[in-house]
């Protein structure tokens, strides 16, 4: 009878699992990867919030605006119809109110109802600019109607 043959492996000279010098780099490409997915996502929450706060202040600015505006619309130029003085005193302080808060803008009379426009400007994205977005267009319309009561 022969005795039992051992092999390398079953002897321990070798192991089937890799060297801890055969995993090294392993992981660096999936760690560079989801670094460059978070910095994105964070560029994407902290500009895009940032855009949409400024977007609900453009909106804001231009409903006090149209407000000031029909505020401007007497009730008896309403009922007797509208005089271009009141007209254009409608539309000068709306504009100017816009202009002082900082986004000038334009404002229109249409029948008994103001509409301001906040022209359209450019926020700066510093964040987004490394995926190529350095800048965001801003600009809202609101309208405001006179009432005679």
């Amino acid at each position: 009878m022969r005795p039992f043959a051992t092999s390398p492996q079953a002897a321990g000279t070798t192991s089937p699992r890799p060297t801890k010098s055969d995993e090294r780099g392993e992981l660096s490409p999936f760690v560079m990867l989801l670094c460059v997915a978070l910095v994105a996502l964070l560029a994407l929450v902290v500009d895009g919030g940032r855009t949409l706060s400024a977007r609900e202040a453009a909106l804001t600015e231009a409903e006090q605006a149209a407000r000031l505006g029909a505020a401007q619309l007497s009730a008896t130029s309403l009922h007797e119809g509208e005089t271009a003085f009141e007209v254009t005193g409608a539309i000068a302080a709306a504009e100017q109110f816009m202009t002082a808060s900082g986004h000038p803008g334009t404002a229109v009379v249409l029948g008994t109802q103001v509409v301001a426009t906040v022209r359209t400007y450019k926020l700066a994205t510093p964040l987004l600019s490394f995926v190529g977005f350095s800048s965001m267009p801003v600009s809202a319309s609101a309208s405001a109607t006179a009432v005679v009561g």
